[in-house]
């Protein structure tokens, strides 16, 4: 897998405002390669996009490997839109589905 640094867009079907699907005051926002989710910007340091199965999935991580425990735990680490059309987020500590917010 090749690291993708930051910077570079997550891909556009990502993209845009996602809201919990048990609770819509929980957000999830995308822009390019910024992630919003629980009010917090997302501090990652670089992502692997891969398909598996026909999902679309991307990883995110730190370069300080120190620090990669506490990151797991406090940031979603995992995005996957399956190929039905779910759009999950997660990390070690939960997951939660998303759906857009303006459908």
């Amino acid at each position: 897998m090749t690291k993708i640094d930051r910077a570079a867009s997550l891909p556009d079907e990502m993209q845009g405002r996602w809201v919990d699907i048990d609770d819509a005051s929980t957000e999830l926002a995308i822009s390019g390669g910024e992630i919003t989710c629980f009010g917090r910007l997302v501090e990652y340091d670089f992502k692997t996009i891969e398909e598996i199965d026909g999902a679309l999935t991307v990883s995110l991580s730190v370069n300080d490997t120190a620090k990669l425990d506490s990151f797991q735990r406090e940031n979603i680490t995992e995005l996957v839109l399956t190929p039905e059309g779910d759009f999950h987020a997660y990390n070690v500590k939960f997951a939660t589905q998303f759906i857009q917010a303006n459908k």
